[in-house]
């Protein structure tokens, strides 16, 4: 299916998309605060993956992962979106058990949190990261 927007319009539309500090990550940053968690850093370069709340001593990596960027099952159907989307969704998974390993190896835990599930209840997004934090 070829797309409705030219190229440089495609460009521009896709430029505007935020892979950091998006509503959903600012979300959970808010009520990690809220209940009390302390002790992040966003975005580190030098983990994996550039996790989007990584805890350093407990070793805690956090991912709020887009559902249709990272291939939610309910957000995104292979095959109803074009080769090119089919394409890049799989490339994204697959970066994505990279990252999982390569923390995994490295003696780290990783959570992955949905977009929606974070807007949806912050606070339980966060009980479960302060959960994951106490083991």
């Amino acid at each position: 299916m070829p797309d409705v927007f030219s190229q440089e319009e495609r460009s521009r539309i896709m430029g505007r998309i935020k892979s950091r500090d998006t509503k959903p990550e600012l979300a959970l940053r808010r009520a990690l605060w809220a209940i009390g968690v302390r002790g992040w850093r966003c975005h580190r370069r030098d983990l994996p993956g550039r996790p989007d709340v990584a805890f350093g001593p407990a070793k805690l990596a956090v991912f709020v992962d887009g559902a249709f960027w990272h291939g939610h099952p309910s957000k995104y159907k292979a095959g109803q979106s074009g080769e090119f989307w089919d394409r890049k969704i799989a490339e994204n998974a697959a970066r994505d058990r990279r990252a999982n390993a390569e923390l995994a190896a490295l003696g780290w835990t990783v959570i992955r949190l949905w977009d929606f599930e974070v807007l949806k209840d912050p606070l339980e997004a966060a009980s479960r990261v302060k959960e994951d934090l106490r083991s």
